[in-house]
């Protein structure tokens, strides 16, 4: 028997960050947006904990314990008092150290597998709190839609949408490690009063009401500046992006993909094919949001 969960990507339509925390974090409102782009986690029993992975980028991934499937398998082995005796496959989609939380999404993907597999029966609180042991953001990863992240992005307010939001996603040549992205934000924001995260009304209206042109006039990321100090060549992308007709254009996450906000489906394979014919990014994906968080597509 196998279980196979199916979990989205995300794009950050609002990353506040806050100054360090003595814990080394930074408080965040993270405002989540789950898109189209999927990783399929199947796990079955087997003599012992093994990853394996396919899809692009799949050389990218960690198949040892640090892989945070594997780690999510673990930590909802040990609080039932059971073996992690499983086989995760990952079927990879979403870009790997894209800003796009696809290694988050494996998590999740994978802990509810392994619920469904070893018939636990969690609770929604339980996996979430399983969840934030992982990471920052798995329990998105887990709840999909939209929601509003604080603290370090973990505690999830979910949000209303309001309508159907089309976007591309241009790919940079190599990744960028999260942790190097907020040391330069760090490093920029030495010395400057960092004000307290907090989540845009306007934004959350433009959401709520499903205004694309309202949400692109909205679009911040924080951490943008350090990511295009570490990777200045993601600057020709978005005018790129921007010079075909998207409406707004942002660093996704901690980079180094690039997300373009369109009018619709017709104006985001334009952008995309702008986007290629450019050489400014490796490559473009369509894709689209709200989509649903983490779901059992087969078995369980």
């Amino acid at each position: 028997m196998s279980v196979t969960v199916r979990v989205p990507a995300k794009v950050n339509v609002q990353l506040a960050v806050g100054g360090v925390r003595p814990d080394g974090y930074h408080d965040l409102a993270n405002v989540f947006l789950a898109v189209g782009l999927y990783d399929e986690v199947t796990v079955e029993r087997a003599g012992s904990l093994t990853v394996t992975c396919d899809g692009p980028d799949a050389g990218q991934v960690p198949l040892d314990r640090t892989n945070l499937a594997a780690r999510a398998a673990e930590l909802l082995a040990a609080r039932h008092g059971i073996a992690p005796d499983v086989h995760i496959h990952i079927a990879k989609d979403i870009p790997v150290a894209g800003g796009m939380a696809g290694g988050s999404a494996d998590g999740a993907g994978a802990l509810l597998a392994c619920d469904a597999l070893w018939g636990l029966g969690s609770s929604r609180a339980e996996l979430l709190a399983i969840c934030a042991e992982l990471g920052s953001d798995v329990p998105f990863s887990l709840v999909g839609g939209a929601a509003l992240g604080t603290g370090r992005g973990e505690h999830l307010t979910e949000l209303e949408v309001g309508g159907t939001f089309h976007w591309v996603f241009a790919m940079a040549d190599g990744g960028l490690s999260t942790p190097v992205v907020f040391g330069e934000f760090d490093r920029l924001t030495e010395g400057v009063a960092v004000p307290e995260p907090a989540a845009s009304p306007a934004l959350l209206d433009a959401l709520r009401t499903g205004d694309t042109v309202a949400l692109a006039g909205a679009l911040v990321n924080d951490l943008q500046p350090a990511a295009l100090s570490l990777r200045p060549a993601l600057g020709a992308t978005l005018d790129a992006g921007t010079a075909a007709g998207a409406l707004a254009a942002l660093v996704s996450g901690s980079g180094p993909t690039t997300a373009f906000l369109v009018k619709d489906a017709e104006a985001a394979r334009g952008v995309a094919e702008a986007l290629v014919a450019s050489g400014t990014c490796r490559a473009a994906r369509v894709a689209a949001g709200p989509a649903a968080g983490a779901r059992v597509v087969s078995g369980g």
